[in-house]
């Protein structure tokens, strides 16, 4: 658990082809099922303090055990720091991500602690943040509100992967 932001809920894996990676959780590491969908509602985003109205970004969440798994594909030009990832020749882990209910409290103490905003967003689902601060790739730290809408979905994706039997393993909507 970080001191700062609270517990480590998910991991954040920024890919060039999730179909393959859906596949590769599936089949080599048996972690499912996958809700996937394929351009993101995201009512605001900006990178580096710029807005940008059309990011189309493909998500891909499952659990293994309380930990979440998600699976990001950019599909445009958009400046973010997913490109920025890919762009350095990396694939894998970008982030981890906190849920805090009080995201407010927690995200004015990171800035008061020295990190700034890379890129942030709104949805139906809540807030998010991602924080620059990376010490080496795949530790950006990422803050989603734990809205009710939020913990709703995340807590179906979470009792799907209870028991799964691998069936129906990449499934083409999210819970609501």
């Amino acid at each position: 658990m970080s001191r700062l932001f609270g517990e480590f809920r998910q991991v954040g894996i920024v890919v060039r082809d999730i179909e393959a990676a859906m596949k590769h959780w599936v089949e080599v590491c048996g972690v499912g099922p996958w809700f996937y969908t394929d351009k993101l509602a995201v009512t605001q985003f900006s990178y580096r303090g710029t807005r940008y109205d059309d990011i189309h970004v493909s998500i891909a969440l499952a659990n293994s055990g309380d930990v979440q798994l998600e699976l990001i594909q950019q599909r445009c030009a958009t400046p973010s720091m997913y490109r920025d990832f890919l762009a350095a020749g990396h694939e894998g882990m970008q982030h981890w991500s906190s849920w805090p209910v009080d995201y407010d409290a927690i995200l004015k103490k990171a800035l008061g602690s020295g990190y700034t905003v890379g890129q942030q967003g709104d949805s139906a689902r809540g807030r998010f943040v991602y924080l620059w601060n990376e010490g080496h790739p795949g530790t950006v730290i990422e803050m989603a509100h734990m809205t009710e809408a939020r913990r709703r979905i995340f807590d179906a994706i979470r009792a799907a992967a209870v028991g799964w039997d691998g069936r129906d393993p990449i499934r083409r909507s999210w819970p609501t």
